[in-house]
């Protein structure tokens, strides 16, 4: 996708520019009032996590039956968890292929000039697609980065309302601006008269329905024994869309096998998604422990999630289950290397990061478009488990109320 992006991407974005630019010629639009919004978030579930102040927002502005969400159909999931868009006004993209994509982009194109969008908000950065399908989109108002003097990929001159990619605000930060940004006079940007704003509200508390408490608690007793608490958990992201943020593999073991020597009442379960499940089930083998056991590919999403609150510690990677994990109650070590917790850690005091910050690191950013020379991720390596291990178990004493001393070392 990253491929079609550029090399389909740059012409297309070349040429609908120049058609900007000539109806622009022709007339001017004005600057209206905005009913209605949409965001284009089309990837990655867990930075979907760090727009709720954003989408609120905007629900503040033009109403909840009025803003709207355009997102890879697999990974509307969140939305549909967090609550903040009516399931109605989210629109989906399918990827199974490129055609399916392209036939699915065209009809969401076709659905936003139905509904007569007036303002679009880019979430995706520097992605070409998702700037194209704001052109298309309609409407008046476009909101999203532009590439100042270079400063970032090239996507054209799409937007209406251009800003500056800000690497030192977080991504909640820089989301709530895009949306502030609809307050600014189109002309007056990116020059922009306000003070990032501190994000105090969280996602929405996730609430199970009646009777899945129990469906996730079979499926534990399935996977680990009628003795499945307390409960630690590991994600170990073996099919990473970008592989620089994985710890390496023997050290999930090591974790899991000290974690299980350190506290006898303990089991530790390793999750991930269907492509993971060999993977990790190679892990659990190499733990050697009855503890120690997989639900890779035994969940969906939603009963994950009401696993995060049965468990007491997640252990995880940069990646969706750390923000994912903000839904519920559950505390979080995460493991960052190539991209900067300052940007992209998770907004939670239950959140614990771990980053080294070597002089090569963060090597991945929105202005390089997510792409890094790096084929030896060190940034990752340098987090021994020892510090991490320290750090899980004093999250775990703190919750269960362990005492140390009568605990085998």
């Amino acid at each position: 996708m990253r491929w079609v992006d550029k090399w389909a991407g740059i012409p297309v974005c070349v040429l609908l520019t120049i058609v900007r630019w000539l109806r622009d010629c022709i007339r001017r639009t004005s600057e209206n009032s905005v009913r209605r919004i949409m965001f284009v978030k089309l990837a990655e579930q867990g930075s979907t996590v760090l727009a709720c102040s954003a989408i609120r927002s905007a629900v503040e502005m033009a109403g909840r039956d009025n803003v709207y969400f355009l997102v890879f159909e697999d990974n509307r999931f969140i939305l549909d968890t967090m609550g903040l868009i009516r399931p109605e006004n989210v629109l989906t993209v399918r990827t199974g292929g490129i055609s399916l994509l392209i036939a699915d982009a065209f009809q969401a194109v076709r659905r936003m000039w139905k509904l007569r969008i007036d303002a679009i908000i880019d979430l995706e950065f520097f992605a070409r697609l998702s700037a194209v399908l704001c052109f298309l989109s309609g409407a008046r108002c476009r909101v999203g980065f532009h590439a100042f003097g270079g400063e970032g990929p090239y996507r054209g001159d799409l937007m209406t309302h251009k800003l500056r990619f800000n690497p030192h605000l977080h991504a909640s930060q820089t989301f709530r601006m895009m949306v502030e940004a609809l307050r600014v006079p189109a002309d007056e940007l990116p020059t922009f008269d306000m003070m990032p704003v501190s994000i105090d509200d969280g996602p929405p508390r996730f609430e199970p329905a009646a009777g899945e408490v129990e469906e996730a608690r079979a499926i534990l007793r399935r996977a680990g024994g009628e003795c499945f608490s307390p409960l630690i958990l590991m994600n170990a992201n073996c099919s990473d869309l970008l592989p620089l943020r994985r710890w390496p593999a023997e050290r999930y073991v090591e974790l899991a096998r000290r974690l299980i020597d350190r506290f006898p009442e303990v089991r530790v379960a390793m999750t991930g998604g269907p492509s993971e499940a060999a993977p990790v089930a190679v892990m659990v083998e190499q733990v050697g422990s009855k503890r120690c056991f997989s639900l890779a590919g035994r969940t969906t999403l939603r009963q994950l999630l009401i696993i995060y609150n049965l468990a007491e510690v997640l252990m995880t990677n940069d990646s969706g289950p750390a923000h994912f994990a903000t839904l519920t109650d559950i505390d979080v070590v995460t493991l960052f290397g190539p991209e900067h917790p300052k940007l992209f850690a998770a907004q939670t005091p239950r959140n614990h990061v771990f980053w080294e910050g070597i002089v090569c690191s963060p090597c991945v950013s929105a202005l390089n478009n997510r792409t890094s020379p790096c084929r030896n991720n060190i940034c990752m390596q340098r987090i021994d488990v020892e510090r991490v291990f320290k750090e899980v178990c004093r999250f775990y004493e703190a919750r269960v109320g362990t005492n140390k001393s009568n605990q085998p070392k």
